[in-house]
């Protein structure tokens, strides 16, 4: 696993902004990093239960690519895998964890195992992962079961 250094949040409003602007494809291109990523996922997921996570995720993805000129195709964009990796990861830490502000959760996650950028990588070797029918598709892990049973149907 290879070290780096999350971009933390210093505000809850950072983080709405970015959840709600994924929602509304209204965000710069530019703040879709991969804390962006993470911390809209906890928001959806822990603050917006309206949102239906499992069911929505790769057309909120996919439709903000293209509302910013990006292409969801076998090279780029929307990756569902990883995208559902992170689903199951960010549910995983939000069972663990004992912080309860918005903040704190999202700067928590972004500094744990499961937020680092290859956290993935502990469940899929390389090659499956950053495959063409995993791109499009969800795929079930080759190295190890992905945690809280996440599989295709809870996905």
């Amino acid at each position: 696993m290879t070290e780096f250094t999350p971009r933390l949040f210093a505000t809850d409003a950072e983080i709405v902004h970015l959840g709600e602007g994924l929602l509304a494809c209204s965000l710069a291109k530019e703040e879709w990093t991969h804390e962006a990523h993470l911390a809209a996922c906890l928001y959806l997921v822990a603050e917006r239960p309206d949102v239906d996570v499992d069911a929505e995720i790769a057309g909120l993805i996919s439709r903000f690519n293209e509302s910013v000129g990006g292409v969801n195709d076998d090279k780029g964009g929307y990756h569902d895998t990883i995208t559902r990796a992170y689903v199951a990861g960010v549910r995983l830490f939000l069972a663990q964890t004992g912080e309860t502000g918005l903040v704190e959760r999202v700067n928590g996650l972004l500094r744990s195992r499961v937020g680092r950028r290859d956290w993935p990588l502990g469940f899929y070797s390389r090659e499956l992962l950053f495959s063409v029918p995993a791109r499009r598709g969800f795929v079930p892990p080759d190295r190890a079961p992905l945690p809280l049973g996440a599989d295709e149907s809870a996905c």
